[in-house]
């Protein structure tokens, strides 16, 4: 039987491993196939047309054939073209994109296709790109939010998630790991009030989630992050993130 193939699919590297003195294993997130394994056969060699399009952070269009079934673990990299539109990220925008693919990574499992949230990972690595540093956070925190309730890890926002009470707009509300949103505690470290989680949760259901949470993100920063960071930790099984331990590393020095 001849082997199927997937042809001209969008497509990003997350991380790419050493698999014989020529080639390589990539980690793809495709926008219909979902996160896929592919071989990219003589690769690493000087004279390869995919070295250097296989980067990571970088929109590509990729074509690659199944084996007999569609059922093989690894399928084959038959060509790989560099869409454009954008440079790599450099600096903390780098190490930032290189934390998404991290994230995706642990979360997504293979050949589960997700389409918003490939959008929305094409939409904050351009954020990455550009020169608008104070967007970065905020994208940051959007794409979090998005990639959480994709794959069912997060609850409503405009509900209490244990009784399904109504959220009170001046009140405090936290979000855990094992109860959702709950109210907060005098020994919460962070919390929003009912109208921000609210307004957060509309962001999620707008017909331009990303830009949208975006902006929403931008204003409740610094009490966000670490009940985002908490979740994402929990549901990654780890207590760091490796990026996050190199960004950490990174500011000691």
């Amino acid at each position: 039987m001849a082997a199927k193939r997937i042809s001209d699919e969008p497509a990003y590297v997350l991380h790419r491993y050493d698999w014989s003195e020529s080639s390589l294993i990539l980690d793809v997130f495709t926008r219909e196939q979902g996160r896929v394994a592919l071989v990219a056969k003589g690769a690493k060699r000087p004279s390869s047309g995919f070295r250097p399009v296989l980067l990571p952070l970088q929109p590509l269009r990729v074509t690659y054939s199944l084996a007999a079934g569609g059922d093989a673990e690894i399928h084959t990299l038959k060509g790989a073209e560099w869409v454009g539109g954008h440079v790599m990220p450099t600096g903390d925008a780098l190490l930032s994109g290189y934390y998404l693919n991290e994230l995706l990574l642990r979360l997504l499992a293979r050949d589960d296709p997700h389409e918003r949230l490939f959008d929305s990972y094409a939409a904050v690595v351009q954020v990455l790109a550009s020169e608008h540093g104070e967007a970065l956070q905020p994208a940051l925190r959007a794409f979090e939010l998005l990639l959480l309730r994709e794959i069912g890890l997060l609850p409503l926002l405009d509900a209490q998630t244990m009784t399904l009470g109504t959220l009170e707009a001046d009140a405090r509300y936290v979000l855990v790991p094992e109860g959702g949103l709950r109210e907060s505690h005098a020994q919460d470290r962070a919390s929003l009030s009912g109208a921000q989680w609210a307004a957060l949760q509309a962001a999620l259901d707008h017909e331009a989630p990303f830009t949208a949470a975006l902006r929403a993100c931008a204003d409740v920063m610094a009490e966000l992050k670490p009940q985002l960071r908490t979740l994402l930790h929990y549901h990654c099984g780890v207590s760091t993130l490796k990026t996050r331990q190199m960004m950490l590393d990174i500011q000691s020095l």
